[in-house]
């Protein structure tokens, strides 16, 4: 049995990529494939009106925010997301706008520095002096009163850190700012997880994670916030008007909303997100357990912060990575290299990775453990 701990583009439900192989020459009895289909004829229509109201259904997302299917990743909305917002309240002056900023590690630190080519960023709080180990406490932030919005990064993949229900899973800023929007990158445990979407102003995230390919990026937006984006935001990136044309201003990334659509069937059937939040809770806490009741291995994220879908872990000796690894792939388990940036191991195990892949790997951690009872 192969599981793949990929942090992304990631591992998909199989039954997803059953239903997708079977329906590739053939969508529906159309005679098409998603891949060949016009964007504006009916047959693509019904398929990205269904994942827009599931998705919908899923998040349980209020009438007053508009669900945009675009491309160029997370990373790409690092710059988009100042281009629309940061001059709300500078009557379009993005360069006198300041917005604020927490870091809790690698991807926070991109979009950070991806908002500094726009506008002033305020960094209100950085667990760097941490070693990115955990969230800063919410009393340390220092939030600019008028700031266009505060940004997190609620799931940082590569670090392993996660906001939790400790470290306060969506901090209460609007008092302290103005009112200023929450923005949140959750590209990786979007929907792996209960959230209250009212909470915040915008919610983005790349699709390869717990969604679908890489290609497609969902931005979920509250009404209020369309129609500040500074002149030099690139129309086709401009949210109110991707809303206005309902993600058809230009050809979305049509085969990537596809898969989509039926991500989100599969975890309806699953019993939906809450559900899936239980079996996520699971997989992580014996993985984490495993982790906390040997020394051979490490893991140095704080326990209220430990990310449930990116899990890094080093071992205490770290000459025996190649032949761990390469032990691993041999037993199945691919992808546990860790991020360059960070080193050591990480096992992502997502929405679709299922319990039996986290049995494998403690496993397997166990036995190359016993080979090794010096820790070499």
């Amino acid at each position: 049995m192969i599981y793949n701990f990929s942090a992304g583009p990631a591992v998909l439900p199989k039954q997803v990529l059953q239903q997708a192989a079977e329906e590739m020459l053939d969508w529906h009895g159309s005679g098409m494939s998603v891949m060949e289909m016009s964007h504006r004829g009916k047959e693509f229509g019904e398929i990205i009106n269904a994942a827009r109201d599931d998705l919908r259904e899923l998040l349980n997302i209020p009438a007053n925010y508009q669900i945009l299917f675009m491309q160029g990743g997370a990373l790409a909305e690092n710059a988009l997301i100042p281009m629309n917002l940061a001059a709300r309240r500078t009557g379009g002056d993005l360069a006198a706008a300041t917005v604020d900023y927490v870091n809790t590690g690698s991807w926070s630190a991109k979009s950070i520095k991806e908002a500094r080519r726009y506008c002033k960023v305020n960094v209100a709080a950085s667990a760097e002096a941490q070693q990115f180990s955990d969230v800063p406490p919410r009393d340390t932030w220092r939030l600019s009163p008028d700031a266009g919005y505060v940004h997190l990064c609620t799931n940082e993949t590569i670090d392993g850190v996660e906001y939790g229900v400790e470290s306060g899973f969506v901090p209460d800023v609007a008092a302290d700012t103005g009112g200023a929007p929450l923005v949140a990158d959750m590209s990786s445990h979007i929907l792996s997880r209960v959230i209250d979407v009212s909470k915040y102003g915008v919610i983005y995230c790349g699709a390869q994670k717990n969604i679908g390919p890489a290609g497609l990026t969902i931005v979920i937006v509250r009404d209020d916030l369309l129609g500040h984006a500074a002149a030099c935001c690139p129309s086709a990136f401009n949210w109110k008007i991707v809303a206005d044309n309902e993600s058809m201003y230009n050809t979305p990334p049509t085969y990537g909303i596809y898969i989509a659509g039926l991500v989100f069937k599969w975890i309806k059937a699953q019993g939906g997100v809450a559900a899936l939040e239980k079996r996520n809770i699971e997989k992580a806490a014996l993985l984490y357990g495993y982790l906390d009741s040997t020394d051979f291995y490490v893991t140095r994220i704080a326990a209220a912060a430990r990310s449930r879908m990116n899990v890094p872990f080093y071992l205490r000796d770290e000459s025996l990575n190649a032949e761990f690894l390469a032990g691993a792939a041999q037993a199945g388990l691919l992808q546990l290299k860790g991020h360059k940036s960070v080193g050591g191991m990480r096992a992502s195990i997502y929405n679709a990775m299922p319990l039996e892949g986290v049995q494998a790997l403690v496993a397997y951690m166990k036995a190359f453990a016993g080979k090794h009872p010096s820790g070499k």
